[in-house]
């Protein structure tokens, strides 16, 4: 065998292993990846009920019901549609309704957005941009807080 040969075949050698290590990694990261959706996407049924995401907008004014210890209930919205979410544990200070809002959780078999995490926004004015885009998207007027530097808001 001649030196370009020999040369030739460490270098596909080199490149089928650094295939296969993307492959691996592509593979680890695919249960962990969380899309974002709003209450239209899912209303929709653009989401699985096993499929783990984020959910983002506004709490609808009136839904929210404080249960026994740290359970509460609530609706968000994004003014088109409106998801019911159950979450079991301690809101975040700034949490109230008519406020943003991003939620990471599951789809139940009943259409209830089951919550482990309830993220809310910082101050008086900022909101996700995730959220600050959808909101806009479906037609709802934000304030100066929510618009994004290189967004197209």
């Amino acid at each position: 065998m001649t030196r370009k040969q020999k040369r030739g075949i460490l270098i596909g050698a080199g490149v089928g292993i650094l295939a296969g290590a993307a492959i691996m990694v592509a593979f680890a990261l695919r249960d962990t990846i969380v899309f974002f959706r709003t209450p239209s996407d899912v209303v929709e049924g653009k989401v699985d009920l096993d499929q783990r995401f984020r959910l983002g907008g506004l709490v609808a004014d009136g839904s929210v019901e404080r249960g026994r210890g740290t359970k509460v209930k609530f609706a968000v919205t994004d003014t088109v549609e409106t998801v019911p979410v159950s979450y079991d544990g301690i809101l975040p200070d700034l949490f109230r309704e008519g406020q943003g809002v991003v939620t990471e959780g599951k789809l139940d078999a009943n259409g209830q957005f089951v919550a482990d995490t309830v993220l809310a926004k910082h101050d008086e004015n900022y909101m996700p941009p995730e959220v600050a885009a959808a909101l806009k998207e479906k037609g709802v007027k934000l304030g100066p807080g929510a618009e994004h530097p290189g967004s197209n808001n």
